[in-house]
């Protein structure tokens, strides 16, 4: 059973058309507006086996910030109607991710509970264009809005574009994880509490 959902998010900052499949090996088709972004996002999706179909028009004139942003939050409304009430899923997943220099660590728990947390080298310098404090944003609006506990952790790096992508793709193996659906648990819930909301 295919696993998708649509989300559109349209505010006097951007304009979001989102399309999202789980466990697809379909090449996305992203245009954030933010070039680095895209490149981002397609290795997100690569590594975390879904196909992401996005369109945003956003006020750059003034920054990338609401773009970035926004499409956090729409990825995140976008996971959390997939996965529903989570039956069945294995609920937690981690990666350690060498990209080069870089290392990085991404752990998330389909918890229901919101949470975000980095460790790591400060991310305030500009990659491009592209402010590095934007991945943060993104980060943290996506946990909130799909409900999922996510902690990240840069064990180390120099490139600061190796870094980033290194980032993206620990997330994307550790969503497609947690994501992944267990068939010893028969349709059950993996949570002593009975859900996980």
């Amino acid at each position: 059973m295919k696993r998708k959902s649509e989300e559109k998010r349209i505010t006097r900052e951007t304009d979001i058309a989102l399309e999202l499949e789980l466990s697809s090996l379909e090449e996305s088709s992203i245009d954030s507006g933010v070039p680095f972004f895209d490149h981002m996002l397609s290795s997100m999706s690569k590594h975390g086996r879904f196909f992401l179909k996005l369109k945003c028009k956003g006020d750059h004139h003034i920054d990338d910030h609401h773009s970035v942003e926004d499409i956090g939050i729409s990825l995140g409304l976008a996971f959390k109607k997939i996965l529903g009430e989570k039956k069945g899923l294995r609920r937690f997943g981690d990666a350690t991710v060498p990209m080069d220099d870089a290392l990085t660590l991404a752990a998330v728990d389909l918890s229901g509970r919101p949470y975000f947390r980095y460790e790591g080298m400060e991310l305030s310098g500009v990659i491009k264009k592209f402010s590095e404090e934007l991945t943060l944003e993104f980060l943290r609006s996506f946990a909130v809005n799909a409900g999922i506990c996510i902690h990240v952790r840069v064990l180390h790096g120099e490139n600061r574009h190796h870094i980033h992508e290194s980032i993206y793709k620990a997330l994307g193996l550790s969503l497609f994880k947690a994501c992944s659906i267990d068939p010893y648990l028969n349709d059950k819930i993996m949570s002593l509490k009975g859900s996980l909301s």
